[in-house]
């Protein structure tokens, strides 16, 4: 039995590899044909980050990391060499080029040899603690930080888990295979050695592939309804001229909702569609026929009550009664297990119970008018709080999407 110890990767080591980033993520031109053809992949590079306003793929993979180097030059180093890995694997290939060595580490894993891409998305964002740590300004990028990269209020009913909110690099990964999405972010964090660590990670699930219109949460609901579609995402989703070298980027808020299943499976349909404001089955508002019917918010009853309740999800999200504030909403379902819960509404029960629910992402050209405008409101009004509790949280700047020969992120560094 060999009793060579492994090294750990050196900080030597991690600079040496930099010329990779510039490597070619191309392919032959017949198996890029044949993967374009069966629709498997989508390009990494572009104006605008892919995995935002993309179709929604049925697998996420998200991790947050915290970044251990010290030093701007490795940094950038860092973000060269995930544009160029993740280039590749979005094409298909492994996430770094070479003819691999037994005597030295992988230079991919090699779990999704043999699969096709599935539509691999990698998008990235900065945290706050990427540009300010305890009050110290880490690499010189302090005056930079965006004003729309601000820090999340407190909001109501909140019970955050601090290891799982925050970081300073955000990843998501989404395909429509789950062991390509955590193999794209596996080899990220492996490449990262020395430079970033995991702070957080959370898996996620969606229909939203295999089904005929708006995809279903966990509480059997239409989750996406009131989503900008067509013109609107300019608006609503992408930061304009003025926003610097934010411009084609977007803000993202992660949200981990852990929701009481076994508290909500108890309730009568008729109730569950109150708390939403829409009907079950087809999406409608109550009132309506149809799942994109206007909702009307002035309707009452015979006894003169809204048909739509004031406190319905619905009433409650619309950009109508939030002076138009709006989010494109991307959100998975996600089953960690099981673990003892003590619910936070009656009956209280405490138990051992799903932890389950809903890790919802926000996109918008400024949190500040999108979903901290929406979600105070619903943290202190919403039905549905109930049944939800709000355990993560964080907050990026996704910056524009990277061109041919440069980085993710690089007009952060331009001088």
């Amino acid at each position: 039995m060999s009793t060579d110890t492994p090294k750990a990767p050196s900080r030597r080591r991690f600079l040496g590899t930099a010329g990779l980033a510039g490597a070619a993520a191309s392919l032959p031109a017949a198996a890029a044909a044949r993967m374009q053809a069966a629709g498997t992949t989508l390009p990494f590079y572009g104006p605008r980050q892919q995995g935002i306003t993309t179709p929604m793929q049925s697998a996420l993979y998200f991790a947050s990391f915290d970044l251990e180097t010290e030093h701007r030059a490795e940094l950038i180093v860092l973000l060269q060499r995930w544009t160029a890995a993740s280039a590749r694997m979005a094409a298909g290939l492994p996430a770094e080029p070479g003819t691999q060595q037994e005597d030295e580490p992988g230079l991919d894993s090699g779990e999704a040899l043999g699969l096709t891409p599935a539509r691999l998305t990698l998008t990235f964002g900065f945290g706050p603690d990427l540009f300010t740590l305890n009050g110290k300004d880490r690499y010189g990028l302090a005056a930079r930080r965006p004003a729309a990269l601000v820090d999340l209020p407190a909001f109501n009913g909140d019970q955050l888990v601090a290891g799982q909110c925050g970081g300073a690099l955000g990843v998501q990964a989404c395909a429509d295979d789950p062991q390509v999405a955590f193999h794209a972010v596996r080899q990220l964090s492996r490449i990262a050695y020395g430079a970033a660590t995991l702070k957080w990670v959370q898996t996620g699930f969606s229909t939203a592939p295999r089904t005929k219109g708006t995809p279903r949460n966990l509480m059997g609901f239409k989750d996406g309804t009131m989503n900008p579609t067509g013109h609107e995402m300019d608006a609503v989703v992408w930061a304009g001229a003025d926003a610097g070298w934010m411009q084609n980027g977007s803000y993202m808020v992660a949200r981990r909702i852990r929701i009481a299943l076994e508290h909500w499976d108890r309730m009568k349909v008729g109730f569950q569609e109150q708390t939403f404001g829409r009907h079950k089955a087809s999406g409608a508002p109550l009132g309506g026929t149809r799942e994109f019917d206007t909702p009307n918010f002035n309707a009452t009853d015979s006894d003169g009550n809204y048909v739509i309740p004031q406190t319905a999800h619905a009433r409650l999200g619309a950009a109508a009664l939030n002076d138009g504030a709006q989010i494109l909403r991307r959100s998975y379902g996600y089953n960690n297990g099981a673990d003892f819960t003590a619910e936070r509404w009656p009956p209280w029960t405490q138990g051992i119970e799903f932890e389950s629910g809903l890790f919802f992402q926000a996109y918008q050209k400024d949190p500040r008018n999108g979903f901290i405008k929406i979600f105070d409101k619903m943290s202190k009004f919403d039905a549905l709080n109930q049944f939800t509790t709000h355990v993560g949280s964080a907050v990026f700047a996704c910056p524009p999407g990277a061109q041919p020969g440069s980085y993710i992120g690089a007009p952060l560094f331009a001088a």
